[in-house]
């Protein structure tokens, strides 16, 4: 299981090292051999099972850094998993010197785009209407391509992506490699992976995988909002993701339960990408407990660690439980997940009980929530400068730790983008810090200063 046993370069190895690489989890174990070997991989494995460095590393060991063009393209179904992968692939780029990644995703500026790409890359990670349109103008070339891969393949048919897919594909070299990795593997991705892969190495992980432990429960609700606050009040878990099935019901349920004192937040499908940002952030750096999301919104969402699950609607299928549930319970945690579903619906909920596990309650025995408030522990600040500032997460960090006189204790995440940074501080010192960066400097600049 050590990374050493591989046919690595000895850079490689040193940089998998400084990021804590020190053993191949069960998905890098099975599939790097064969990826590395140029094989076509058809790979099953769950969500935070390390599979975006097992693609990743092959990618990178196989790549040919003096050749400026595009060698790799790794296709995924949601802006915010691309920027995931995108990250993760940076980190472990960082053995060699003038890896380019570039991201290719909706939301973004095409014009910014087209700049990045008349200078080349080395690596595109996008979604699949984003890089067509690309190809489609001409501002794409494919034609040095070696590496292809689908990630997350299961939810991008589940998004309608076939045909995207299908239309890229005609821009790809027919001599290729292609990699395809997904949560679960049903008649559908069946049917793409055999159009796609030539004689793959099917690679299935989950029996090796340690199971997230997670405590299931199934409510029967006539008022899903009072269960959902009576379940909140007594499990108080830190942070939350509240699935609802339409983008209505999700940006409704936030609303409700602000009214109610417990903060939160929606984020859906017509949020403007600056608006996704914006609410990704505070729910990653602890500055809203809650997030209410629809599948499709939360898809590729990197909290690593989060307390509970709540199905408030039940889900179209199966998959999308195992997938919503599966967020919780990581790296070892314990997680909760709540499921809500109305005496009409009783009958949608005989498939899950067949699982021995998972408890059906009823709602009128849990105790009421009186007086129940959950408020965030950080507030997010925003700073209008960013990497194109030369800031740092060190300046500002220097800066509300030196004059400001903050504790570090009192600053959480800092997350710094091309011209903007987000910086979380402790409920009760966010005042203080406000106060001083809107008046004080940064490396001797002053910026713009405002409250999430």
């Amino acid at each position: 299981m050590n990374f050493s046993k591989l046919s690595l370069t000895q850079a490689m190895l040193t940089n998998l090292d400084a990021l804590g690489y020190t053993q191949m989890t069960a998905i890098q174990n099975t599939a790097l051999p064969a990826i590395l070997a140029g094989k076509d991989v058809m790979a099953e494995a769950k969500t935070g099972s390390g599979k975006t460095a097992a693609f990743g590393i092959g990618v990178l060991h196989n790549l040919d850094v003096k050749k400026f063009r595009v060698q790799s393209l790794i296709l995924c179904p949601t802006r915010e998993l691309a920027d995931q992968v995108a990250k993760e692939l940076r980190r472990l780029a960082r053995f060699a010197y003038n890896i380019k990644i570039l991201m290719l995703t909706g939301g973004e500026s095409f014009g910014k785009q087209l700049g990045s790409l008349a200078h080349q890359a080395h690596i595109v990670v996008g979604t699949p209407g984003r890089v067509l349109k690309h190809l489609n103008k001409e501002s794409l070339d494919l034609s040095h391509l070696n590496t292809f891969i689908l990630d997350e393949a299961d939810r991008m048919l589940d998004m309608g992506f076939i045909e995207e897919i299908e239309s890229v594909l005609a821009f790809v070299p027919k001599e290729r490699q292609t990699l395809l990795f997904s949560a679960t593997y049903d008649e559908e991705v069946k049917k793409v992976a055999h159009k796609l892969l030539r004689e793959p190495v099917i690679v299935k992980t989950a029996a090796d995988e340690l199971p997230n432990e997670i405590e299931e429960s199934f409510y029967a609700s006539n008022d899903k909002l009072d269960t959902l606050i009576k379940v909140l009040s007594q499990k108080k878990p830190k942070n939350v993701i509240i699935f609802t099935n339409t983008k209505l019901e999700a940006k409704e349920l936030a609303e409700e339960l602000i009214a109610k004192k417990i903060d939160a937040l929606a984020i859906h499908g017509d949020l403007e990408q600056y608006e996704r940002n914006d609410v990704l952030v505070q729910f990653a750096n602890s500055s809203t407990p809650i997030l209410v999301a629809t599948d499709v919104a939360a898809r590729g969402l990197d909290i690593k660690e989060l307390a509970m699950v709540v199905n408030y609607d039940l889900p179209h299928t199966q998959e999308t439980y195992t997938h919503r549930i599966g967020r919780t319970g990581r790296a070892g945690a314990k997680g909760i997940a709540v499921t809500l579903y109305t005496p009409n619906e009783m009958e949608k909920t005989e498939l899950y009980k067949s699982d021995e596990k998972r408890l059906f309650l009823e709602s009128d025995a849990l105790p009421e929530a009186k007086s129940f408030e959950m408020k965030p522990e950080f507030i997010t600040l925003v700073i209008e400068g960013g990497k194109k500032d030369k800031l740092r997460a060190g300046d500002i960090l220097g800066a509300l730790t030196g004059e400001a006189g903050l504790q570090g204790a009192s600053i959480g995440k800092i997350d710094i983008y091309d011209k903007q940074a987000y910086v979380a501080i402790a409920r009760q010192d966010a005042e203080k810090a406000y106060r001083y960066l809107k008046n004080g400097k940064i490396k001797n600049k002053k910026f713009s200063i405002w409250r999430l």
